[in-house]
């Protein structure tokens, strides 16, 4: 393993990803200013198509490229699902950014789920089952 350098500049990687869209936000390591950001609607022409892990790819690949520009060498990544009352788990593309954020020549730190779940919030759906 490399001696890793005291000058390496590390990033935070936002991936929301819900089964509409992903959203890819990058920013630097407070989270206050954000480097890049991309999400579905930016690269494929079809709605159906934003959540889509083909799209994910196209989006971190272009995140990547922008943010290694800015001397960005690796980033932590915090994957959010739609959460709340909603489903807990992440879209079809919250792999596939993370997966191509790599290839993309980025070092990946940590990988943490940051999706919120309610501590008791509003009441649930009616269950409309027998």
């Amino acid at each position: 393993m490399a001696e890793e350098a005291p000058d390496d500049i590390w990033g935070i990687a936002h991936v929301y990803a819900s089964f509409n869209n992903t959203i890819i936000t990058i920013t630097d390591q407070t989270g206050a200013e954000t480097l890049a950001k991309s999400s579905g609607g930016t690269v494929v022409k079809q709605n159906r198509d934003e959540a889509s892990p083909y799209a994910a790819m196209q989006m971190a690949e272009t995140v990547a490229d922008e943010v290694k520009s800015q001397g960005v060498d690796g980033v932590h990544v915090r994957v959010r699902g739609p959460g709340g009352n909603q489903q807990k788990n992440p879209g079809p593309g919250a792999q596939a950014t993370i997966r191509a954020l790599a290839r993309a020549g980025l070092e990946i730190g940590r990988i943490e789920d940051v999706t919120p779940i309610p501590h008791d919030g509003t009441r649930g759906p009616k269950n409309s089952g027998f």
